[in-house]
Order: structure tokens, then sequence, then C-alpha cells
């Protein structure tokens, strides 16, 4: 990451997990699914990259996971629409461009997602309150620990787990009233 992935030997920044929450709006703001999906990193070639010690060790996906769930990019972005049912993706940072725009120009193919869709969730928790300086060091995978949030363990840099962690500190914001559901909806 240091080098931004320019080295001589560094493999281009390809996807290999995506991760959703679908977190309803009204009421109690309930989670109301999860979605995960696996991705043989491929390079521009087409050749299929190895997963790196490192990137196990720290996302805890390994290859018997590429092998026995992984789905080609295009399917698991297709799923991924299915399962927002229309709705915006509010994602940690920009990872729709650093993930999957490189991903999908790398493959060649056509994003099946537009960029209209996608915003960034830290423009709801400054909304909410939380310091700028905060949300400078506080990754994905922390933010509801960060929030005082009683969730079940969670991985970080796990893609559903993280989401999972977004989308409980949203909750748990809505619910007390520091987040509105119309901060959502851009005009």
């Amino acid at each position: 990451m240091r080098r931004m992935w320019c080295g001589p030997h560094d493999p281009d920044p390809v996807v290999a997990q995506i991760g959703a929450v679908r977190l309803g709006l009204e009421g109690d703001y309930p989670l109301l699914g999860s979605y995960r999906a696996f991705i043989p990193p491929v390079d521009r070639f087409g050749e299929r990259y190895p997963l790196d010690p490192y990137f196990t060790n720290l996302t805890g996906i390994t290859e018997a996971d590429i092998q026995t769930e992984g789905v080609p990019l295009e399917k698991a972005l297709a799923d991924l629409d299915t399962f927002a049912e229309g709705g915006d993706f509010w994602s940690w940072g920009k990872d729709e461009l650093n993930m999957l725009a490189i991903s999908c120009y790398a493959l060649g193919i056509q994003p099946p997602i537009p960029a209209r869709r996608f915003d960034n969730a830290a423009k709801l928790l400054l909304a909410s309150g939380m310091p700028l300086e905060d949300l400078a060091t506080v990754n994905s995978g922390r933010l509801a620990d960060y929030h005082g949030i009683d969730h079940p363990p969670l991985r970080g840099h796990d893609a559903l787990d993280d989401a999972l962690s977004i989308a409980y500190t949203l909750q748990h914001l809505l619910r007390v009233g520091k987040l509105e559901a119309q901060a959502f909806h851009r005009s």
C-alpha cells in the first residue's frame, strides 16, 4: 500500500472479497440482510493471482475460500446489485473506486453498478457529530468499537465484518437520534 501498488513486482490492487449489509431506514432500523462474495483475484492478463500469506493473515481469506466459494467478479457484482434491491451503497472511504473500479478496469469489464449509487459512509459519521480527526484514525472494522457498541465478534479486514461494523454504528446512531434517515438520501 505504501508504494500504491506501483513496485516492479506488486500485483494490481484487485478485489478478492465483497461484503455488504442492508440497513432498514424506518422503525427500529433493522439489519435486513448481508451479502458476502469471494472473488478469485485475476490480473489484467487474465492470470489468477495466488494469495499472499500477508493478505491471508490480514483478512482470514484462504486459497480454499477462493477455490470453494469464489465467483467471477461480474457475477459477484450482479449478485450485489440484486441484494441491494436498487438501494444506494455507503462504503468506507472510496472502496468502490479503489477496489471495484480498478478490478473492473483490469478485467476489461463495464462496472454493472454506476458510481452515482455509491457514497462515502464517513459523510454520515460527520453528520452524526463524529470529529473529522477521529474519522482519520478509525478504520471501518473498529468503528462499532469506537462508538462503544456491543456486537458479536468481528474480524477486521473481512469485507462483511467491516460492513457489519459500519451498519451496527449507523444503526446505533439512528436509534439514539444522532443521525437522521434523510441523511442517507442525496438530493
